[in-house]
């Protein structure tokens, strides 16, 4: 079949039912989606893997797969179908939700209609048909392109329920799923009520293991499988964002699958607002993976055709198949590319941002002293962070208040516009701090609009969170108020860079103007303020930061620039932080800091070579006091600096690689040229290892019959003190060793021996 192409074939089942399958696959991507239909019911998807040869099989499929009746069950046995409900005998956790007054709805969705066509609008750059040239030097053409796709409309007439199920398969190989849900009741019935749509992808029965994150602030993304049994296994998420807790990725695999084998298949819930991951298996079936956005009682509520809200459309499911999750990845981060094409151009500015250097001590002079540092050491964007505005000294009172504080930044040579000019002159960027959806009480916004706060009632606020409480965003009022105040303070400071964050899990989300719940109004209020400033300032970033890494997802990376993944800079910490972070984001999207030693957050000592090589891949910045460090220090910086900047356009599209080991201690990570042509490793030691000295790790990425030149990234990177003093290791020089990519990926290399916390880039390069 050609590229992009859709099939769609007819036929007949053994008794008689009439049978329609469509076939969606991204040969250059390696995977293919097959769906069958029979009569009108909704389809089954029985193909989520390879590419078929011959895609008319699907028809087969019908009779192949369909479960026969088993004794003590209905007469049909369950087999989902894209949105199972119990009229297909379909008896685990409900995914299909309805009520009117209050009162469950048992829908029978009859197919009405089936479009092969499905169209991508590829750039969320606020452009159409835009050129640009990427890091190759080829022209670029952003704009909509045509996918292969599969769209379909169906009924509960006498329920008066209609629905839009959406399937596309995006050119990376990302699959995407989103269901719209009517109201086509008349005006003389109850509105109905969402209470929950959950889609989902099925598995085969030998994807036997689920990998799943948990975490909590300053220790995000971290790592935990279990068995996928009969039952269900969910990750719900109802603090008004992912949070620290969620996992990016919901996967199931072979047992004991990992970055570079296994086959296996991921789900993600492009959603900023409350959401669930799960997987379930019945006795009956085979497993499902898959989640949706999460509902309050009232929270959406569809009124008749014409009058009102009368659609509801849930977030886009995504999946990934891979071999190994180091494909998985791979496909996450063509589709967040493709979104940002002018932002994955070129590599990524250099950031110093303020917080741990000055914390809330704002003075002109410091952080004028602080840019000239930063200048000095390649820094190419200044972000001033919390504590410029209002009565903001502390956390404790002044958020909300979006007025430049007169007391910290009075009129005139000391004014933060005085500052901004400042840091443009010296050719950086300047970037400032907001925490938009946020107030604390102690605030003159607060005064004057307590009403702006959720809260379930006039009397009663929720629970607070770091002095704070949550500003009613869908109150259009407080929502006028916030967006002018940013678009005023952009344009009047020259703003290259928001770094935007969000610290209060959002608890009670009562909005006191609607009387509903507000977490789902709120999510789309948030991305239309991204959109809005965005549009009104051409070229203007936004960084997506929740208490660090409380909002990591899809629906955030289609408006904003960069995420920033915790708040812990500990380069220990951020090992893993950063690993299972990159399974869904890009390196170039993710704030790598190079902060002090002992980190702020952990008291953890570690060496400057360590905390600047955990940030080399990522978009690498600085969190930290320079004016407090030597001129040793600074020195050493600048020269990382520099080593960053001769690869970050690579990076930008580089694919991102990780390895397997067996020992604890080790990681192995890298980024790997498009072309193969080049790769750079990274090697940690993070403690005392299981083999001594390390063994061989493979490096992944490689074309199997080229060969390599493996040695040191740079020897300007000062590396001295690596190691435990012993013999020399014998590739460790200018000249490096050949071997072969097949080599490399099947036995691998040996490391340097390091001490604990030591870490070393290496390279490998095409001959």
């Amino acid at each position: 079949m050609a590229e992009n192409e859709t099939l769609t074939f007819t036929g007949a089942a053994s008794d008689g039912t009439a049978l329609t399958a469509v076939y969606l696959a991204q040969p250059t991507a390696n995977v293919a989606l097959g769906l069958v239909f029979a009569g009108d019911d909704l389809p089954h998807i029985v193909h989520w893997g390879r590419p078929l040869a011959n895609p008319q099989t699907l028809l087969a499929a019908y009779d192949a797969l369909k479960p026969q009746r088993v004794s003590g069950a209905l007469d049909e046995t369950a087999w989902p179908s894209v949105l199972p409900t119990q009229s297909e005998s379909w008896i685990g956790e409900q995914r299909v939700v309805l009520r009117r007054d209050g009162v469950e709805l048992f829908p029978k969705f009859t197919v009405t209609g089936i479009e092969t066509e499905g169209v991508l609008d590829a750039s969320l750059d606020a452009v159409t048909a835009e050129q640009y040239t990427d890091v190759t030097g080829h022209a670029r053409t952003t704009g909509p392109v045509r996918v292969p796709g599969v769209v379909v409309t169906a009924q509960d007439q006498e329920n008066g329920v209609g629905i839009e199920w959406r399937l596309e398969l995006m050119p990376g190989g990302l699959a995407r799923q989103k269901a719209t849900v009517t109201n086509l009741a008349g005006a003389d019935q109850a509105p109905l009520e969402i209470g929950k749509i959950e889609l989902g992808f099925p598995v085969p029965e030998l994807a036997g293991e689920i990998l799943t994150t948990t975490g909590h602030h300053l220790r995000e993304r971290s790592p935990q499988r279990q068995p996928l049994t009969v039952g269900r296994f969910e990750k719900p998420q109802l603090a008004g964002r992912p949070d620290f807790d969620a996992s990016l990725l919901l996967t199931a695999g072979v047992p004991g699958f990992g970055f570079e084998h296994g086959e296996a298949w991921s789900v993600h819930v492009g959603w900023s607002g409350n959401s669930v991951l799960s997987a379930e298996r019945l006795p009956y079936t085979q497993g499902i993976i898959g989640g949706g956005e999460l509902l309050f009682g009232g929270e959406v509520t569809l009124t008749a055709q014409g009058e009102g809200e009368s659609s509801y459309e849930t977030p886009w499911l995504f999946g990934s198949f891979g071999e190994g999750l180091n494909e998985i990845a791979a496909r996450f981060h063509a589709y967040v590319r493709s979104r940002h094409p002018r932002l994955f151009s070129q590599g990524r500015p250099v950031i110093l941002n303020t917080w741990e250097a000055v914390y809330f001590d704002h003075d002109f002079d410091t952080l004028k002293a602080l840019a000239d540092k930063a200048a000095a050491s390649g820094v190419e964007r200044f972000v001033v962070d919390d504590g410029w505005f209002g009565s903001r000294r502390d956390d404790t009172s002044g958020l909300g208040d979006w007025q430049i504080s007169q007391d910290v930044w009075p009129d005139g040579d000391k004014s933060l516009k005085a500052l901004a000019d400042y840091v443009h002159a010296k050719g950086m960027q300047f970037g400032l701090w907001f925490e938009p959806e946020m107030v604390n009480l102690d605030s003159d916004v607060v005064r004057a609009h307590p009403e702006w706060i959720l809260s379930p009632t006039a009397g009663r606020l929720p629970m607070q969170g770091r002095s704070q409480q949550v500003l009613d965003l869908t109150n259009r009022d407080a929502f006028d108020y916030i967006f002018g105040a940013m678009d005023a303070l952009v344009g009047e400071l020259g703003i290259d860079y928001i770094k935007w964050d969000h610290n209060k899990l959002v608890t009670e989300p009562g909005s006191r103007r609607s009387g509903r719940p507000a977490v789902h109004a709120q999510t789309l209020a948030v991305y239309e303020i991204f959109k809005g400033l965005k549009t009104r300032h051409p070229g203007l970033e936004i960084e997506s930061c929740s208490s660090g890494g409380g909002r990591v997802d899809l629906g955030i990376l289609e408006v904003a620039d960069r995420i920033w993944a915790s708040d812990c800079v500990d380069p220990v910490e951020r090992a893993d932080i950063q690993r299972y972070t990159s399974l869904l984001v890009p390196p170039a999207m993710i704030g790598e800091h190079v902060g002090a030693s002992p980190a702020h957050s952990t008291q953890r000592a570690t060496s400057q070579e360590l905390r600047m090589a955990m940030a080399f891949f990522g978009h690498m910045g600085i969190e930290w006091n320079l004016l407090k460090e030597p001129d040793e220090a600074l020195a050493k910086l600048a020269v990382w600096v520099a080593e960053f900047k001769k690869h970050r356009d690579w990076f930008a599209i580089d694919t991102c690689v990780h390895a397997d080991a067996n020992d604890p201690a080790v990681r192995l990570d890298g980024m790997v040229m498009p072309s193969k042509d080049a790769a750079i490793y990274r090697f940690t030691q993070l403690t005392t290892g299981q083999t001594y000295p390390a063994a061989p790790v493979r490096l992944p990425g490689l074309d199997p019959e080229r060969t390599y030149r493996v040695s040191p990234l740079d020897p300007s990177l000062d590396l001295t003190g690596l190691g435990n003093g012993q013999s020399a290791l014998g590739w460790w020089n200018e000249e490096g060793v050949l071997m072969t990519g097949e080599a490399l990926q099947r036995y691998g290399i040996r490391p340097p021996s390091l001490h604990p916390q030591q870490a070393v880039l290496f390279k490998a390069v095409a001959e």
